[in-house]
């Protein structure tokens, strides 16, 4: 039989397991043109919270009683297309479901040789694109710059922060324990990191850590962290805006300072973007990272959980930041 997983409940404030449903059901084959995928890795991300709201969004919210869908590493277990082969890997926005059938369309092979496969559902998947091309395209980091980094030792701001260090800037994060702090700075060279969680005054931890002003702020978690990055940003700063975690469980939205006097007055570009804006840059994109990362010049951190069965419980831990960077499960 084959497990998959429904959106049973649109949740109210904090997800629960009660918002989920394991069904099983029979494993399916393949039509003349399609092939059989077994999930092999889940990529569970806070964006995903954002779908279970029955509201207008850049992407279709889930529907009640079906499928989730992330992105997923999958093996061809079965083909019937002549593109694909028995053993290949596929990687792509797929359904929980530990078998699937896919005509192939929106799927891209991984090279296990190239890197581990988990990789490319991170530094060298849609995590390390939404870094390079929010700087990229945004950002627009210039050697010499001071860029700050909210959810620092996350998925994305880890990847972010790697980028400004290669290339040459001052690097400071924002993130929410002195171990993380520790980790961002010795494995991904962060030259500086800030325990929001033990700071009293934010505003001065970033004036303190960022002497020269902030000229990017690379922000993941919105609301007062914003607020604080705003108060240190330099004339003609950029503020990408990527993610608002620290929004996405509100059962209202909470009202914070006004910001337009500061955006005129320091002619600062603020721009919120999904990765999907870019996707004509995708090719490019991967070649730059993977280009950096066989010289080295990008690693990654992950949390792998073993089992299709934790799914649900791993995208719950994100919200109370039990991840080291990527959060995987293994199937």
């Amino acid at each position: 039989m084959n497990k998959t997983i429904l959106l049973k409940n649109r949740p109210n404030g904090i997800p629960t397991l009660k918002d989920f449903e394991f069904v099983k059901e029979e494993t399916p084959h393949p039509k003349e043109g399609e092939i059989l995928l077994k999930t092999k890795f889940v990529s569970v991300d806070p964006y995903l919270r954002g779908r279970m709201r029955e509201e207008e969004s850049y992407i279709p919210p889930f529907k009640l009683d079906e499928p989730i869908e992330s992105g997923i590493i999958a093996e061809v277990i079965e083909s019937r297309n002549p593109h694909f082969s028995k053993g290949d890997y596929v990687n792509g926005m797929l359904k929980w479901k530990e078998f699937q059938t896919s005509s192939g369309n929106g799927l891209n092979k991984v090279n296990k040789e190239l890197a581990p496969l988990t990789a490319f559902l991170g530094v060298l998947g849609l995590t390390g694109i939404t870094a390079y091309l929010g700087l990229e395209k945004i950002g627009k980091l210039k050697k010499g710059e001071t860029l700050l980094v909210s959810a620092a030792a996350g998925a994305v701001g880890s990847v972010v922060g790697q980028i400004g260090k290669i290339k040459g800037c001052r690097v400071v994060g924002i993130t929410g324990s002195d171990e993380k702090i520790e980790r961002i700075k010795g494995k991904f060279g962060f030259d500086e990191g800030i325990n929001y969680k033990t700071t009293d005054d934010l505003k001065k931890a970033i004036a303190e850590t960022c002497p020269d002003g902030v000229d990017v702020y690379y922000d993941n978690v919105g609301g007062e962290m914003l607020d604080a990055a705003m108060a240190n940003i330099n004339k003609y700063g950029r503020i990408i805006i990527c993610g608002a975690i620290s929004l996405y469980n509100k059962k209202e939205i909470p009202l914070g300072p006004r910001h337009e006097g500061t955006l005129i007055k320091k002619s600062i570009l603020m721009q919120g973007f999904t990765v999907r804006d870019f996707i004509k840059e995708f090719g490019p994109a991967i070649n730059q990272l993977s280009s950096w990362y066989k010289e080295g010049k990008l690693t990654y951190s992950e949390t792998i959980v073993e089992g299709f069965d934790n799914v649900p419980q791993s995208f719950l831990d994100l919200f109370e930041g039990k991840n080291k960077g990527k959060m995987i499960v293994k199937v």
